[in-house]
């Protein structure tokens, strides 16, 4: 092996690695935005997390995020509009990628 192909193979793993961190933060932003949305909806212990699942699994509807504020716009009515539903998902995110970093470590 020569060193540009040690370096590719390098770069390709941290690309695959940052991928992976990526898709688990955002995965993490939506259940705690599940569960946001479940206490406005007045649900809490297993079913705030039931309906923290649904929230997950929303997003594998279509690419970007627009799939989940949707459901939670339907789902949440007058409770919340797109613009706090989004609001909230910049807020959570960098929680999600904190607590996946504390994972981590």
């Amino acid at each position: 092996m020569s060193t540009f192909d040690d370096r590719e193979r390098a770069f390709e793993n941290k690309f695959a690695h940052d991928e992976e961190m990526q898709f688990r933060a955002v995965a993490r932003r939506n259940r705690l935005l599940g569960l946001w949305a479940a206490e406005l909806l007045g649900k809490s212990g297993e079913e705030a997390e039931a309906y923290a699942k649904t929230v997950v699994i929303a997003d594998f509807e279509e690419a970007g995020h627009e799939d989940v504020v949707r459901k939670l716009a339907a789902d949440l009515g007058s409770r919340a509009d797109t613009d706090t539903i989004r609001a909230k998902m910049d807020e959570l995110m960098p929680v999600a990628k904190g607590q996946i970093m504390q994972e981590a470590n």
